[in-house]
Protein backbone atom coordinates (compact mmCIF):
# COMPACT_ATOMS: atom_id res chain seq x y z
CA UNK A 1 0.00 0.00 0.00
CA UNK A 2 2.79 2.41 0.92
CA UNK A 3 4.75 1.43 -2.20
CA UNK A 4 1.71 2.10 -4.36
CA UNK A 5 1.16 5.47 -2.69
CA UNK A 6 4.80 6.52 -3.15
CA UNK A 7 4.67 5.40 -6.76
CA UNK A 8 1.74 7.71 -7.40
CA UNK A 9 3.46 10.59 -5.65
CA UNK A 10 6.72 10.35 -7.55
CA UNK A 11 5.03 9.57 -10.87
CA UNK A 12 3.12 12.84 -10.64
CA UNK A 13 -0.34 11.28 -10.52
CA UNK A 14 -1.33 13.07 -7.31
CA UNK A 15 -0.36 16.46 -8.67
CA UNK A 16 -1.85 18.63 -11.36
CA UNK A 17 -0.29 18.42 -14.79
CA UNK A 18 2.51 20.90 -15.38
CA UNK A 19 1.66 23.87 -17.51
CA UNK A 20 3.82 24.59 -20.55
CA UNK A 21 5.27 27.84 -21.67
CA UNK A 22 3.40 28.59 -24.89
CA UNK A 23 5.70 30.43 -27.31
CA UNK A 24 4.16 32.41 -30.21
CA UNK A 25 5.47 32.32 -33.78
CA UNK A 26 6.89 35.84 -33.44
CA UNK A 27 9.37 34.47 -30.88
CA UNK A 28 10.25 31.01 -32.21
CA UNK A 29 9.94 31.82 -35.94
CA UNK A 30 8.52 28.47 -37.14
CA UNK A 31 5.79 29.03 -39.72
CA UNK A 32 3.33 26.37 -40.78
CA UNK A 33 4.88 26.29 -44.26
CA UNK A 34 8.10 24.82 -42.86
CA UNK A 35 6.33 21.65 -41.70
CA UNK A 36 6.34 18.64 -44.03
CA UNK A 37 3.13 18.17 -45.98
CA UNK A 38 2.48 14.66 -44.63
CA UNK A 39 2.92 15.82 -41.02
CA UNK A 40 0.56 18.75 -41.66
CA UNK A 41 -2.10 16.50 -43.15
CA UNK A 42 -1.74 14.09 -40.23
CA UNK A 43 -2.10 16.82 -37.60
CA UNK A 44 -5.03 18.43 -39.44
CA UNK A 45 -6.90 15.12 -39.74
CA UNK A 46 -6.40 14.26 -36.06
CA UNK A 47 -7.51 17.73 -34.93
CA UNK A 48 -10.56 17.61 -37.18
CA UNK A 49 -11.46 14.30 -35.53
CA UNK A 50 -11.37 16.01 -32.13
CA UNK A 51 -7.92 14.93 -30.93
CA UNK A 52 -4.87 16.94 -29.94
CA UNK A 53 -2.00 16.66 -32.42
CA UNK A 54 1.48 18.23 -32.38
CA UNK A 55 4.70 17.94 -34.34
CA UNK A 56 7.13 16.83 -31.67
CA UNK A 57 10.76 16.24 -30.80
CA UNK A 58 13.74 16.55 -33.10
CA UNK A 59 11.90 18.29 -35.93
CA UNK A 60 10.91 21.18 -33.64
CA UNK A 61 14.44 21.33 -32.23
CA UNK A 62 16.00 21.48 -35.71
CA UNK A 63 13.55 24.13 -36.94
CA UNK A 64 14.42 26.37 -33.98
CA UNK A 65 18.11 25.88 -34.82
CA UNK A 66 17.39 26.91 -38.42
CA UNK A 67 17.95 23.44 -39.87
CA UNK A 68 15.81 21.35 -42.22
CA UNK A 69 14.49 18.27 -40.37
CA UNK A 70 15.05 14.86 -41.93
CA UNK A 71 11.60 13.70 -40.81
CA UNK A 72 8.60 14.81 -38.77
CA UNK A 73 7.01 12.92 -35.87
CA UNK A 74 3.53 13.58 -34.47
CA UNK A 75 2.27 13.12 -30.90
CA UNK A 76 -1.42 12.87 -30.05
CA UNK A 77 -3.86 11.87 -27.30
CA UNK A 78 -5.50 9.39 -29.68
CA UNK A 79 -4.67 5.72 -29.03
CA UNK A 80 -2.96 3.68 -31.77
CA UNK A 81 -6.27 2.02 -32.61
CA UNK A 82 -8.00 5.41 -32.90
CA UNK A 83 -5.24 6.75 -35.13
CA UNK A 84 -5.45 3.62 -37.26
CA UNK A 85 -9.18 4.20 -37.70
CA UNK A 86 -8.65 7.72 -39.07
CA UNK A 87 -6.00 6.95 -41.67
CA UNK A 88 -6.65 4.32 -44.30
CA UNK A 89 -2.98 4.01 -45.22
CA UNK A 90 -1.52 3.33 -41.78
CA UNK A 91 -0.27 0.44 -39.67
CA UNK A 92 0.44 -0.19 -35.99
CA UNK A 93 3.97 -1.43 -35.30
CA UNK A 94 6.15 -2.25 -32.29
CA UNK A 95 5.79 -4.17 -29.07
CA UNK A 96 8.12 -2.26 -26.75
CA UNK A 97 6.49 1.02 -27.86
CA UNK A 98 3.35 0.74 -29.98
CA UNK A 99 3.25 3.47 -32.63
CA UNK A 100 1.44 4.11 -35.91
CA UNK A 101 3.03 4.72 -39.29
CA UNK A 102 0.88 6.99 -41.47
CA UNK A 103 1.72 6.94 -45.18
CA UNK A 104 1.26 9.83 -47.62
CA UNK A 105 2.49 8.65 -50.98
CA UNK A 106 6.16 7.85 -50.39
CA UNK A 107 6.32 9.94 -47.22
CA UNK A 108 5.89 8.41 -43.77
CA UNK A 109 4.99 10.05 -40.46
CA UNK A 110 5.42 8.30 -37.12
CA UNK A 111 2.50 8.95 -34.77
CA UNK A 112 2.87 8.23 -31.04
CA UNK A 113 0.26 8.39 -28.30
CA UNK A 114 1.03 10.60 -25.27
CA UNK A 115 2.70 8.36 -22.69
CA UNK A 116 2.33 8.54 -18.94
CA UNK A 117 3.99 6.99 -15.85
CA UNK A 118 2.96 3.46 -14.97
CA UNK A 119 1.53 2.65 -11.54
CA UNK A 120 4.16 0.84 -9.45
CA UNK A 121 1.69 -1.93 -8.62
CA UNK A 122 0.67 -2.41 -12.26
CA UNK A 123 3.32 -4.13 -14.36
CA UNK A 124 1.02 -5.35 -17.13
CA UNK A 125 1.92 -2.43 -19.40
CA UNK A 126 5.45 -1.67 -18.21
CA UNK A 127 8.18 -4.32 -17.93
CA UNK A 128 11.79 -3.79 -16.83
CA UNK A 129 14.83 -6.04 -16.78
CA UNK A 130 17.07 -6.56 -13.75
CA UNK A 131 19.09 -3.45 -14.63
CA UNK A 132 16.06 -1.15 -14.82
CA UNK A 133 15.88 -1.04 -18.63
CA UNK A 134 12.33 -0.75 -19.95
CA UNK A 135 11.44 -3.77 -22.09
CA UNK A 136 7.83 -2.83 -22.77
CA UNK A 137 6.02 0.43 -22.08
CA UNK A 138 2.60 1.23 -23.48
CA UNK A 139 1.09 3.39 -20.73
CA UNK A 140 -0.96 6.29 -22.08
CA UNK A 141 -1.08 9.69 -20.38
CA UNK A 142 -1.49 13.39 -21.08
CA UNK A 143 0.80 15.80 -22.87
CA UNK A 144 2.67 17.02 -19.78
CA UNK A 145 3.38 13.43 -18.71
CA UNK A 146 4.54 12.65 -22.25
CA UNK A 147 6.92 15.63 -22.12
CA UNK A 148 8.33 14.37 -18.81
CA UNK A 149 8.91 10.93 -20.36
CA UNK A 150 11.10 12.32 -23.16
CA UNK A 151 14.86 12.13 -22.77
CA UNK A 152 16.21 15.69 -23.07
CA UNK A 153 14.61 19.11 -22.68
CA UNK A 154 15.48 20.04 -26.28
CA UNK A 155 13.41 17.05 -27.49
CA UNK A 156 10.37 17.78 -25.28
CA UNK A 157 9.03 20.52 -27.57
CA UNK A 158 5.58 20.41 -29.18
CA UNK A 159 4.54 22.46 -32.20
CA UNK A 160 0.87 23.12 -32.97
CA UNK A 161 0.59 23.74 -36.74
CA UNK A 162 -2.94 25.17 -36.39
CA UNK A 163 -1.88 28.00 -34.08
CA UNK A 164 1.83 28.02 -34.95
CA UNK A 165 2.73 27.76 -31.26
CA UNK A 166 5.55 25.89 -29.49
CA UNK A 167 4.61 24.27 -26.17
CA UNK A 168 7.67 24.00 -23.92
CA UNK A 169 7.30 22.08 -20.61
CA UNK A 170 10.95 21.85 -19.52
CA UNK A 171 12.77 24.92 -20.80
CA UNK A 172 14.07 23.28 -23.97
CA UNK A 173 14.02 26.50 -25.99
CA UNK A 174 16.07 28.29 -23.35
CA UNK A 175 18.53 25.38 -23.26
CA UNK A 176 18.97 25.60 -27.04
CA UNK A 177 19.72 29.30 -26.78
CA UNK A 178 22.23 28.75 -23.96
CA UNK A 179 23.82 25.73 -25.77
CA UNK A 180 23.01 23.34 -22.93
CA UNK A 181 22.03 19.66 -23.06
CA UNK A 182 19.98 18.65 -20.04
CA UNK A 183 18.25 15.36 -19.33
CA UNK A 184 14.71 15.37 -17.91
CA UNK A 185 14.36 13.78 -14.47
CA UNK A 186 16.95 11.88 -12.48
CA UNK A 187 19.88 11.16 -14.84
CA UNK A 188 20.84 7.80 -13.35
CA UNK A 189 17.29 6.49 -13.45
CA UNK A 190 16.74 7.71 -17.01
CA UNK A 191 19.96 6.09 -18.22
CA UNK A 192 19.05 2.83 -16.51
CA UNK A 193 15.62 2.88 -18.18
CA UNK A 194 17.33 3.18 -21.56
CA UNK A 195 21.17 3.09 -21.70
CA UNK A 196 21.04 4.22 -25.35
CA UNK A 197 20.24 7.69 -23.98
CA UNK A 198 23.94 8.00 -23.15
CA UNK A 199 24.80 7.59 -26.84
CA UNK A 200 22.04 10.00 -27.79
CA UNK A 201 23.48 12.54 -25.36
CA UNK A 202 26.84 12.37 -27.14
CA UNK A 203 25.16 12.64 -30.53
CA UNK A 204 22.97 15.63 -29.66
CA UNK A 205 25.83 17.43 -27.94
CA UNK A 206 28.04 16.99 -31.00
CA UNK A 207 25.48 17.61 -33.74
CA UNK A 208 23.81 20.61 -32.05
CA UNK A 209 26.97 22.16 -30.60
CA UNK A 210 25.80 21.74 -26.99
CA UNK A 211 27.52 21.00 -23.71
CA UNK A 212 26.10 18.50 -21.22
CA UNK A 213 25.26 20.04 -17.90
CA UNK A 214 27.05 18.57 -14.86
CA UNK A 215 24.12 16.43 -13.67
CA UNK A 216 23.56 14.96 -17.14
CA UNK A 217 27.22 14.00 -17.55
CA UNK A 218 28.01 12.76 -14.03
CA UNK A 219 26.62 9.17 -14.14
CA UNK A 220 27.66 8.37 -17.73
CA UNK A 221 31.06 6.77 -17.18
CA UNK A 222 29.81 4.63 -14.28
CA UNK A 223 26.75 3.43 -16.22
CA UNK A 224 28.47 2.92 -19.60
CA UNK A 225 28.70 -0.89 -19.05
CA UNK A 226 24.87 -1.03 -19.20
CA UNK A 227 25.15 -0.65 -22.98
CA UNK A 228 26.20 -4.30 -23.03
CA UNK A 229 22.59 -5.20 -22.13
CA UNK A 230 21.11 -3.37 -25.14
CA UNK A 231 20.05 -5.62 -28.06
CA UNK A 232 22.71 -5.58 -30.77
CA UNK A 233 20.25 -4.56 -33.51
CA UNK A 234 19.10 -1.48 -31.57
CA UNK A 235 22.67 -0.54 -30.74
CA UNK A 236 23.56 -0.77 -34.43
CA UNK A 237 20.65 1.51 -35.36
CA UNK A 238 21.79 4.12 -32.85
CA UNK A 239 25.40 3.92 -34.00
CA UNK A 240 24.23 4.34 -37.59
CA UNK A 241 22.33 7.50 -36.64
CA UNK A 242 25.42 8.78 -34.86
CA UNK A 243 27.74 8.10 -37.78
CA UNK A 244 25.37 9.47 -40.43
CA UNK A 245 24.20 12.61 -38.64
CA UNK A 246 26.66 14.83 -40.52
CA UNK A 247 28.80 15.34 -37.41
CA UNK A 248 30.33 11.87 -37.05
CA UNK A 249 33.88 13.08 -36.42
CA UNK A 250 32.74 15.27 -33.53
CA UNK A 251 30.47 12.48 -32.24
CA UNK A 252 33.36 10.03 -32.00
CA UNK A 253 35.38 12.64 -30.10
CA UNK A 254 32.44 13.01 -27.70
CA UNK A 255 32.20 9.25 -27.25
CA UNK A 256 35.86 9.17 -26.27
CA UNK A 257 35.45 12.16 -23.98
CA UNK A 258 32.58 10.52 -22.10
CA UNK A 259 34.19 7.06 -22.06
CA UNK A 260 31.48 5.54 -24.26
CA UNK A 261 33.54 4.30 -27.20
CA UNK A 262 34.76 1.16 -25.44
CA UNK A 263 32.76 -1.86 -26.54
CA UNK A 264 30.55 -0.18 -29.15
CA UNK A 265 32.83 -0.93 -32.01
CA UNK A 266 34.89 -3.43 -30.02
CA UNK A 267 38.09 -2.43 -31.77
CA UNK A 268 37.46 1.28 -32.23
CA UNK A 269 39.13 2.18 -28.94
CA UNK A 270 42.21 0.18 -30.00
CA UNK A 271 42.28 1.86 -33.41
CA UNK A 272 41.99 5.34 -31.93
CA UNK A 273 45.04 4.71 -29.80
CA UNK A 274 47.17 4.13 -32.90
CA UNK A 275 48.32 7.32 -34.68
CA UNK A 276 47.96 5.82 -38.17
CA UNK A 277 44.61 4.18 -37.39
CA UNK A 278 43.21 7.31 -35.79
CA UNK A 279 44.21 9.44 -38.77
CA UNK A 280 42.56 7.02 -41.19
CA UNK A 281 39.32 6.80 -39.16
CA UNK A 282 39.01 10.56 -38.67
CA UNK A 283 39.61 11.18 -42.38
CA UNK A 284 36.83 8.70 -43.23
CA UNK A 285 34.44 10.36 -40.78
CA UNK A 286 35.21 13.87 -42.00
CA UNK A 287 34.74 12.84 -45.63
CA UNK A 288 31.40 11.27 -44.71
CA UNK A 289 30.32 14.43 -42.88
CA UNK A 290 31.23 16.56 -45.90
CA UNK A 291 29.24 14.35 -48.28
CA UNK A 292 26.17 14.41 -46.03
CA UNK A 293 26.27 18.19 -45.61
CA UNK A 294 26.55 18.71 -49.36
CA UNK A 295 23.64 16.37 -50.09
CA UNK A 296 25.70 13.55 -51.61
CA UNK A 297 24.94 9.88 -51.11
CA UNK A 298 26.93 7.87 -48.60
CA UNK A 299 27.43 4.17 -47.96
CA UNK A 300 27.20 2.80 -44.40
CA UNK A 301 29.18 -0.23 -45.57
CA UNK A 302 32.03 2.02 -46.72
CA UNK A 303 32.08 3.81 -43.39
CA UNK A 304 32.10 0.64 -41.29
CA UNK A 305 34.76 -0.84 -43.57
CA UNK A 306 36.91 2.23 -42.87
CA UNK A 307 36.34 2.03 -39.09
CA UNK A 308 37.50 -1.58 -38.95
CA UNK A 309 40.14 -1.60 -41.71
CA UNK A 310 43.19 -1.16 -39.51
CA UNK A 311 42.15 -4.06 -37.30
CA UNK A 312 41.74 -6.19 -40.43
CA UNK A 313 45.16 -4.98 -41.58
CA UNK A 314 46.80 -5.95 -38.27
CA UNK A 315 45.20 -9.41 -38.28
CA UNK A 316 46.16 -9.89 -41.93
CA UNK A 317 49.83 -9.22 -41.17
CA UNK A 318 49.76 -11.64 -38.22
CA UNK A 319 48.34 -14.46 -40.33
CA UNK A 320 50.96 -13.89 -43.03
CA UNK A 321 53.73 -13.86 -40.42
CA UNK A 322 52.60 -17.35 -39.43
CA UNK A 323 53.16 -18.53 -43.00
CA UNK A 324 49.65 -18.22 -44.41
CA UNK A 325 49.44 -17.09 -48.08
CA UNK A 326 48.28 -13.46 -48.55
CA UNK A 327 44.77 -14.06 -49.94
CA UNK A 328 43.69 -16.77 -47.46
CA UNK A 329 45.25 -14.67 -44.68
CA UNK A 330 43.13 -11.66 -45.67
CA UNK A 331 39.94 -13.75 -45.69
CA UNK A 332 40.81 -15.16 -42.28
CA UNK A 333 41.44 -11.65 -40.93
CA UNK A 334 38.16 -10.29 -42.31
CA UNK A 335 36.09 -13.12 -40.86
CA UNK A 336 37.76 -12.83 -37.47
CA UNK A 337 37.20 -9.07 -37.19
CA UNK A 338 33.57 -9.28 -38.28
CA UNK A 339 32.85 -12.20 -35.95
CA UNK A 340 34.21 -10.30 -32.98
CA UNK A 341 32.29 -7.19 -34.04
CA UNK A 342 28.97 -8.98 -34.44
CA UNK A 343 29.01 -10.08 -30.80
CA UNK A 344 28.25 -6.49 -29.77
CA UNK A 345 27.08 -4.61 -32.85
CA UNK A 346 24.86 -6.52 -35.28
CA UNK A 347 26.11 -5.32 -38.67
CA UNK A 348 23.56 -6.63 -41.21
CA UNK A 349 24.79 -9.13 -43.75
CA UNK A 350 24.06 -6.71 -46.60
CA UNK A 351 26.72 -4.41 -45.15
CA UNK A 352 29.29 -7.01 -44.11
CA UNK A 353 29.42 -8.54 -47.60
CA UNK A 354 30.04 -5.11 -49.14
CA UNK A 355 32.70 -4.39 -46.52
CA UNK A 356 34.50 -7.62 -47.41
CA UNK A 357 34.40 -6.73 -51.08
CA UNK A 358 36.02 -3.35 -50.42
CA UNK A 359 38.72 -4.97 -48.29
CA UNK A 360 39.53 -7.84 -50.66
CA UNK A 361 40.01 -5.41 -53.58
CA UNK A 362 42.72 -3.38 -51.82
CA UNK A 363 45.67 -5.75 -52.54
CA UNK A 364 44.65 -5.81 -56.21
CA UNK A 365 45.51 -2.12 -56.54
CA UNK A 366 49.16 -3.10 -56.12
CA UNK A 367 48.95 -5.21 -59.30
CA UNK A 368 49.56 -2.87 -62.23
CA UNK A 369 50.91 -5.26 -64.87
CA UNK A 370 49.26 -7.24 -67.64
CA UNK A 371 45.49 -7.51 -67.74
CA UNK A 372 44.92 -7.21 -64.00
CA UNK A 373 44.33 -3.42 -63.92
CA UNK A 374 41.76 -3.75 -66.72
CA UNK A 375 39.91 -6.51 -64.89
CA UNK A 376 39.87 -4.45 -61.69
CA UNK A 377 38.33 -1.50 -63.54
CA UNK A 378 35.44 -3.75 -64.59
CA UNK A 379 34.48 -4.60 -61.02
CA UNK A 380 31.04 -3.15 -60.03
CA UNK A 381 32.40 -1.70 -56.79
CA UNK A 382 35.64 -0.37 -58.28
CA UNK A 383 34.77 3.27 -57.57
CA UNK A 384 34.08 2.65 -53.87
CA UNK A 385 37.26 0.57 -53.54
CA UNK A 386 39.22 3.32 -55.32
CA UNK A 387 37.87 5.94 -52.88
CA UNK A 388 38.93 3.63 -50.06
CA UNK A 389 42.42 3.46 -51.58
CA UNK A 390 42.62 7.27 -51.69
CA UNK A 391 41.82 7.37 -47.96
CA UNK A 392 44.69 4.96 -47.34
CA UNK A 393 46.99 7.17 -49.38
CA UNK A 394 45.89 10.35 -47.62
CA UNK A 395 46.41 8.80 -44.20
CA UNK A 396 49.95 7.73 -45.12
CA UNK A 397 49.31 4.00 -45.02
CA UNK A 398 50.39 3.55 -48.67
CA UNK A 399 52.33 5.71 -51.09
CA UNK A 400 50.42 8.59 -52.63
CA UNK A 401 51.87 7.66 -56.02
CA UNK A 402 49.72 4.50 -56.05
CA UNK A 403 46.52 6.53 -55.80
CA UNK A 404 47.81 8.98 -58.42
CA UNK A 405 48.52 6.10 -60.81
CA UNK A 406 44.99 4.75 -60.54
CA UNK A 407 43.51 8.24 -60.86
CA UNK A 408 45.35 8.66 -64.17
CA UNK A 409 44.85 5.11 -65.39
CA UNK A 410 41.06 5.05 -65.14
CA UNK A 411 40.73 8.30 -67.13
CA UNK A 412 43.38 7.55 -69.76
CA UNK A 413 42.67 6.29 -73.29
CA UNK A 414 43.69 2.84 -74.49
CA UNK A 415 47.11 3.86 -75.81
CA UNK A 416 47.99 5.81 -72.68
CA UNK A 417 46.92 2.91 -70.48
CA UNK A 418 49.16 0.53 -72.39
CA UNK A 419 52.20 2.73 -71.75
CA UNK A 420 51.33 3.08 -68.05
CA UNK A 421 51.38 -0.63 -67.29
CA UNK A 422 54.14 -1.57 -64.89
CA UNK A 423 56.59 -4.19 -66.12
CA UNK A 424 56.58 -7.21 -63.87
CA UNK A 425 59.87 -7.07 -61.98
CA UNK A 426 59.78 -10.75 -61.07
CA UNK A 427 62.28 -12.82 -63.11
CA UNK A 428 60.62 -14.82 -65.81
CA UNK A 429 60.79 -18.52 -65.17
CA UNK A 430 62.45 -20.50 -67.88
CA UNK A 431 60.11 -23.03 -69.26
CA UNK A 432 61.44 -26.13 -70.95
CA UNK A 433 59.85 -26.99 -74.21
CA UNK A 434 58.65 -30.51 -74.17
CA UNK A 435 58.79 -32.41 -77.44
CA UNK A 436 55.91 -34.66 -78.11
CA UNK A 437 57.24 -38.13 -78.81
CA UNK A 438 55.61 -40.16 -81.50
CA UNK A 439 54.63 -43.65 -80.53
CA UNK A 440 56.84 -46.27 -82.15
CA UNK A 441 53.89 -47.97 -83.81
CA UNK A 442 52.27 -44.75 -84.93
CA UNK A 443 51.08 -44.69 -88.49
CA UNK A 444 52.60 -42.09 -90.86
CA UNK A 445 50.65 -38.88 -91.16
CA UNK A 446 48.27 -38.73 -94.05
CA UNK A 447 49.15 -36.26 -96.74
Amino acid sequence: MITKFLGRVFSGRMFKSAKPRIIPVAEHGISRERIGSCALRTCDALQEAGYAAFVVGGAVRDLILGRTPKDFDVATNATPEEVRGIFRRSRIIGRRFRIVHVLCGRDLVEVTTFRGPADVADTSHQVEDEHGRLLRDNVWGDQSQDAARRDFTINALFYDPAREEVWDYHGGVADLKSKKLRIIGDPEQRYREDPVRMLRAARFAASCGLEMDAATRKPVKALAPLLANVPAARLFDEMLKLLLCGHAAECVKRLRKEGLHHGLLPMLDVILEQPMGERFVMLALKNTDTRIRTGKTISPAFLFAALLWHEVLAAWKKHQARGMPPVPALHEAMDGVLDQQTEQLAIPRRYSSDMKELWIMQPRFEQRAGQRPYRLLEQPRFRAAYDFLLLRCESGEVEKSLGDWWTSFQDADADARATMLVTDSAPAKKRRKRRRRKPADAAPAAE
